[in-house]
């Protein structure tokens, strides 16, 4: 095994998550949810909370390392690592980061995690009056396009004019996310489900986005414990072992304003090669995929550039029966994910996956040694993940 990867190293051996809240919601502080979800996940793996060593987050979240190693009481803090930029696009890559502080010998327990409590300090990413408009809002906002979706929607209306995508293979998408959550009680949407006629009869946002293809707002925290393999096989949890990871952008992909040379693009024809090389899988090998649903025609250009289908089969791929668990072609966000389970940042996707290759999750895919995690298309770096079981690692439990 080449020195250089990740595979089979480190292992997710707990997971954990404060309760889910609707926007504003919370009536806990961010800093406690982040604590509430670190500790649920260390009692997951049968570990005291004392043996973490090391934090890794991203999207600038502000439950700081040194705050949470005094909280919980750590004799001493070793690595803290925070993703640059990319808000949803550093979900997997915290994970990583974490993962080779563990492999390069600067940790052995970090949680990697994510809080968010928008009622306490706002809307994330959420556009304010201000007197001076600068960087990327400064070519668009003189236009109006001002929110994400509008940002986003224009990427997404490219690759479906390219590629002859009909608006049925984005409902596909939502229809999964909100089937699983029927089935997930954690799940924000849970007793709420979605049909084709709610789905069509549903406000625009902005075109092609109806209000369905749009991700939720909420409070909560999400967190996972990652120690070295060697160690892994002394929990309490099945571990599942990090087989790949990958972080980036392709050339000039956040070029101002929106003038990168392949612009209707989720950000990962660079990044999936990067992961499937160090995973040694390819497409065939993944029985299960969470994928980041900030908009859901970002996940039609993921899917794709992972290499599930070429653009132009995505009306024919992209059905409900294709995308739901146990029996489907491929089991997409099989917790709700984004849209129908929770908006963590995409951080309660990596949970899922971990749930999938234990065998635990309340929407089992059929096949799930395999897991693949996709963290924010259309974003600049985005990053991606694969977790396996301990046969897919190379390893006997």
């Amino acid at each position: 095994m080449s020195e250089r990867t990740l595979k089979g190293r480190v292992a997710i051996v707990g997971v954990g998550e404060s309760a889910y809240y609707k926007h504003g919601q919370s009536p806990h502080a961010e800093f406690k949810l982040a604590l509430q979800a670190i500790l649920n996940a260390c009692r997951d793996a049968g570990i005291d909370p004392r043996r973490i060593d090391g934090f890794s987050s991203y999207g600038d979240d502000r439950s700081e390392a040194t705050r949470l190693a005094t909280a919980l009481g750590l004799p001493r803090l070793r690595t803290s690592v925070m993703q640059w930029g990319g808000g949803g696009g550093g979900s997997c890559a915290a994970v990583a980061n974490g993962a080779a502080a563990i492999a390069t010998g600067q940790a052995d327990c970090v949680v990697a995690f994510r809080s968010l409590a928008q009622g306490q300090h706002g809307r994330f990413g959420q556009s304010t009056a201000t007197g001076t408009v600068s960087g990327e809002r400064a070519y668009l906002v003189p236009h109006g396009v001002i929110s994400p979706p509008q940002r986003f929607a224009m990427r997404v209306r490219r690759f479906m004019h390219e590629h002859g995508v009909g608006q049925q293979a984005l409902r596909a998408i939502a229809m999964a996310s909100y089937h699983h959550a029927q089935a997930n009680p954690r799940a924000v949407m849970h007793g709420r489900p979605l049909d084709e006629a709610r789905y069509d009869a549903s406000r625009w946002i902005v075109e092609p986005f109806h209000l369905y293809d749009c991700c939720m707002e909420n409070d909560g925290a999400a967190a996972v414990v990652m120690v070295s393999a060697d160690q892994a096989r002394d929990c309490a949890a099945v571990p599942a072992y990090v087989l790949g990871a990958a972080s980036g952008a392709s050339h000039r992909f956040a070029a101002q304003a929106h003038n990168a040379p392949a612009y209707a693009s989720a950000d990962f024809t660079t990044v999936a090669e990067d992961l499937y090389r160090m995973a040694g899988v390819g497409p065939s090998d993944v029985g299960v995929v969470q994928s980041y649903e900030n908009f859901t025609g970002g996940v039609v250009m993921a899917l794709a550039e992972h290499g599930f289908f070429r653009p132009d089969e995505a009306n024919e791929f992209l059905t409900l029966q294709t995308l739901s668990a146990p029996g489907g072609r491929l089991p997409l966000n099989t917790s709700g994910g984004n849209l129908a389970e929770c908006y963590m940042h995409g951080f309660e996707q990596v949970i899922e996956a971990v749930r999938q290759v234990r065998g635990s999750s309340t929407a089992q895919a059929a096949r799930h040694d395999v897991a693949l995690v996709i963290g924010g298309p259309m974003v600049a770096p985005a990053s991606n993940l694969l977790l396996g079981s301990a046969a897919a690692a190379g390893h006997a439990r």
